[in-house]
């Protein structure tokens, strides 16, 4: 598999499985424990999620704090701009962002760490999106940054994307600029440094 650290967010990395094509179809695997954790460090995955999403959809921008997730995304059917968010207080990259474009023919996924927010735009209908997370979803840890919080600045539909509506639910579009979220709600970058490796992260 090719792996790849994104510009800007290094610890964000695109891994590229490799693909078995031929006139039946294709096949790649997906994830293998000790293949993925010589790439993303010890991870253990604990729930496996799938959305399905119109074209125009936007979900994000998500985190947990506490109870921090790293995620492992893919495209199932369809295609998305997928966009991530460093907001970890005292991280050298905090309120940087970085976005890839993943779809149903690359088979590509992104990791990304704890600590980090995470969302999507779908550029297609009946777009399928598949994720790992290192940790359960806890509603009450649930938070979010405004997916156009205009300091971030991110390019949601860079030039080659027609303009279409965006769809996003209330809760998404109501939610708080980074700067106007306390810090106290925010992941910490030196205590997910020191615990990487516990917390059923190992």
């Amino acid at each position: 598999m090719k792996i790849t650290p994104l510009e800007r967010l290094p610890e964000v990395i695109l891994i590229e499985p490799r693909r078995y094509s031929d006139e039946r179809g294709c096949f790649h695997e997906a994830f293998n424990e000790s293949r993925y954790e010589k790439v993303v460090g010890p991870t253990r995955f604990v729930q496996d999620n799938v959305s399905t999403s119109s074209k125009g959809v936007v979900r994000g921008l998500h985190f947990q704090k506490p109870r921090e997730q790293a995620k492992l995304v893919q495209v199932l059917n369809g295609a998305v701009f997928d966009v991530v968010v460093d907001v970890r207080v005292g991280s050298p990259t905090f309120g940087l962002w970085t976005g890839v474009y993943l779809d149903e023919n690359n088979a590509a996924q992104l990791f990304i760490p704890e600590g980090f927010a995470h969302g999507f735009i779908a550029l297609a209908d009946n777009t399928i999106f598949h994720y790992k997370c290192s940790d359960h979803y806890s509603p009450a840890n649930e938070r979010s940054i405004l997916w156009n919080d205009p300091d971030l600045g991110i390019k949601w539909r860079p030039p080659e994307i027609l303009e279409f509506p965006v769809l996003i639910s209330p809760k998404d579009a109501s939610a708080k600029r980074l700067k106007d979220i306390p810090e106290a709600l925010l992941p910490n970058y030196e205590y997910l440094k020191q615990n990487r490796h516990k917390e059923g992260h190992t």
